[in-house]
């Protein structure tokens, strides 16, 4: 009996280091790392006509943990959020790296750093672990939202290092099946108020009895004042 073209990769040991590219062309600790994004608690992000946003299922339900402890929105800086999917330790190193980067920026240009920008420099770091001996890559997938002057951008930040900007994404669990919904429903006339509501009803619709309202984070930025806002279970609904 023939042996899976991927176990006998695993076999022949191309599965060892992230510089290691398989007979068929792939590197085999990347879309390993790839799989475990897809195990990490779920993200929506959208562009509306009046700001941009980011709705997180956190996805703690032990009442012996903090709440505050456990966010999982952050605060890049003040024109700038983001989450993550994945390993969270591993984000963690990233999230401080972009807050860094921010106030270098601000100290170096008396300014506030542009969305792309923070997203290029933390997808040159990643990359860069998908091609040295001796480290792994990181295991987190990351959406970045912001303000540039007045206009609204969201990026999204794979494995590989690559990154697009969209109208509209989600990462983590279940990432395909929201991807189809947004696919079907978004629409750029949208405002925050109806972007979030259609956020909220996707999650009910493909997370069924499991929705949870509590378990949820909300961070806006509205493109006015570019004050960010931060709201959990029934704030959310309030809103």
């Amino acid at each position: 009996m023939d042996m899976p073209t991927d176990m006998q990769h695993q076999a022949m040991g191309y599965d060892r280091a992230a510089q290691t590219f398989s007979p068929d062309g792939h590197i085999l600790q990347v879309e390993y790392a790839e799989k475990t994004v897809r195990l990490g608690s779920s993200s929506i992000g959208m562009v509306c006509v009046d700001g941009v946003f980011i709705l997180a299922d956190k996805r703690t339900e032990d009442k012996l943990i903090v709440k505050k402890s456990a966010n999982k929105i952050y605060e890049i800086d003040e024109n700038i959020i983001a989450s993550v999917a994945g390993i969270t330790a591993d984000a963690r190193v990233l999230i401080e790296k972009a807050q860094v980067l921010a106030q270098q920026h601000r100290i170096t240009y008396d300014s506030q750093i542009e969305p792309e920008l923070m997203i290029k420099e933390i997808s040159n770091v990643k990359q860069q672990f998908t091609q040295y001996g001796g480290a792994r890559p990181f295991g987190v997938s990351l959406m970045l939202a912001g303000i540039h002057g007045k206009v609204s951008e969201l990026y999204t930040s794979d494995v590989t290092g690559n990154y697009f900007s969209y109208y509209a994404n989600a990462i983590g669990e279940n990432d395909d099946r929201f991807k189809e919904l947004l696919r079907e429903k978004y629409a750029k006339e949208l405002t925050l108020k109806k972007g979030i509501k259609l956020a909220l009803d996707i999650f009910k619709e493909v997370q069924g009895k499991k929705f949870d309202l509590n378990r949820f984070e909300l961070v806006y930025i509205n493109c006015e004042d570019r004050q960010q806002v931060r709201l959990e279970g029934e704030e959310i609904e309030k809103l």
